[in-house]
């Protein structure tokens, strides 16, 4: 009998061997009309981010946050669209902030410029110990800087990036504004132009002095501060804002901090530091 139809060949015959190549050829077609499409309607720059934007959690949403600002403004007011930028640069991991455009830790005046490394996951150190990136490498930089928009963002994500700390300048210490993990520190304080990471564990940043110091006194010009400072050590693994005031005969011009044997020490500066006599010192809380 003669039947309708024909016999399928074979899996894995000549016929399923011939497709491979076409479709392979017909998949290489779409994803290049895909990233013609971004580049055209994105430009180049963000085509370049184009698979690490499609698999980022919060990436999309920081991107067209930040871009449509000029739309978005009219729309929410000056207040809303900060509170939300902070949000989202807060989830954000490094690679959205070299996608959104921002300065980093090798040049802060410009975009990543090498998104085919940058763009990659990042790769362990030997010793199995986070280490703090500076680019090209893969997993982009560990902290980024907006040179040129009124917000003056800084974002500075700890060795293993379980922590960021992110700050708006907004122009002035008595206009600054933090967050740490998300969550809003020391609101209405005079903040520096900038802090660090410690341990891998505590955000670290001067803050304005008390005003009734002996020693205190005007910075020269272009400084950020008093004289006499503060300190914040902000610890992120219990949430807990540490600030130190300096008393009437600690004078914090240019106070060091670091932690030993499970205590967190303030030093008045490196040569104290070096002489191991803090000024002031805490315990570390167990977690």
């Amino acid at each position: 009998m003669n039947w309708p139809w024909k016999a399928k060949p074979p899996r894995g015959g000549p016929g399923a061997r011939a497709e491979q190549p076409a479709r392979a050829e017909q998949a290489e077609r779409a994803e290049t009309a895909r990233r013609h499409a971004i580049e055209e309607r994105w430009g180049g720059r963000t085509a370049a981010w184009a698979d690490w934007l499609a698999r980022s959690p919060a990436g999309v949403d920081l991107y067209l946050w930040w871009h449509k600002q000029n739309d978005l403004v009219p729309l929410v007011g000056e207040e809303r669209y900060r509170e939300r930028l902070a949000e989202l640069l807060s989830r954000a991991a490094p690679r959205d902030l070299a996608a959104m455009g921002l300065g980093c830790s090798r040049r802060v005046d410009r975009a990543c410029r090498t998104p085919e490394i940058c763009g990659q996951d990042p790769e362990p150190r030997s010793d199995d110990r986070p280490y703090r990136r500076s680019g090209p490498v893969p997993g982009a930089c560990s902290s980024f800087i907006d040179c040129y928009s009124s917000h003056e963002i800084r974002v500075r994500f700890s060795d293993d990036d379980r922590h960021s700390a992110v700050m708006l300048l907004l122009g002035g210490p008595d206009r600054a504004r933090l967050w740490v993990d998300g969550v809003p520190v020391l609101e209405g304080e005079w903040l520096d132009n900038g802090g660090h990471w410690l341990d891998g564990r505590f955000y670290v940043i001067r803050i304005g002095g008390p005003d009734d110091h002996p020693e205190q006194g005007y910075t020269s010009i272009g400084q950020w501060l008093y004289d006499i400072v503060s300190l914040l050590v902000y610890d992120a693994e219990s949430r807990i804002p540490h600030v130190l005031v300096p008393g009437p005969t600690e004078n914090w011009r240019d106070p060091v901090v670091d932690v030993r044997d499970g205590t967190v020490r303030v030093y008045v500066d490196e040569g104290a530091q070096a002489a191991s006599t803090p000024d002031r010192e805490f315990p570390v809380l167990a977690m």
